[in-house]
């Protein structure tokens, strides 16, 4: 019985990482992007549930055999490796060369994997934060930078506009 509440205990972290990972992916989907809600707690978990396992594995084997060797720090790249190659899927460049699109997307979902690893660590008020950090990022530096794209997307215009009536003139 004493194993059932350990691991009911361990399911803290992936239940956090449900959660804040759920927050980025809810303010992904109510933008329509690609990577919305489903696939931001399936990554937030699943780095948690990575992380947890690897320290369950340190705490339960590393003290029965001197020989094996242990390392968070690997199971920590290997889930960057595996989110950066799923973020990598993300990206695309438009049939023009002009610029990549899923960038953001990308990095959203490395961002949610940072959060899982933090919550898989049971370190909480850290992936509160970032993830508090994120929704600004992805929230209110969206609407700033729309707005200067905009601002520059009516400079374009008028600079084209001038040049066409000094072509004509």
């Amino acid at each position: 019985m004493e194993a059932f509440w350990a691991e009911l205990r361990l399911m803290q972290g992936l239940l956090a990482a449900f959660v804040l990972s759920g927050a980025i992916g809810w303010e992904r989907e109510s933008r329509n992007r690609s990577a919305g809600l489903r696939t931001h707690i399936l990554v937030g978990v699943s780095a948690a549930l990575f992380m947890v396992l690897g320290e369950s594995l340190v705490n339960s084997f590393a003290k029965e055999d001197n020989q094996v060797r242990f390392d968070l720090i690997g199971i920590l790249g290997a889930v960057v490796s595996g989110v950066s190659f799923l973020g990598a899927g993300a990206i695309f460049s438009d049939r023009h060369g002009e610029g990549a699109k899923g960038l953001t997307t990308a990095a959203g979902l490395l961002a949610t994997a940072g959060i899982g690893v933090a919550c898989g660590l049971h370190l909480y008020v850290l992936a509160t934060g970032a993830t508090a950090l994120f929704l600004l990022t992805l929230g209110v530096l969206w609407r700033v930078s729309e707005w200067e794209n905009g601002r520059n997307g009516e400079q374009q215009a008028k600079s084209s506009e001038q040049k066409r009536e000094g072509q004509n003139g």
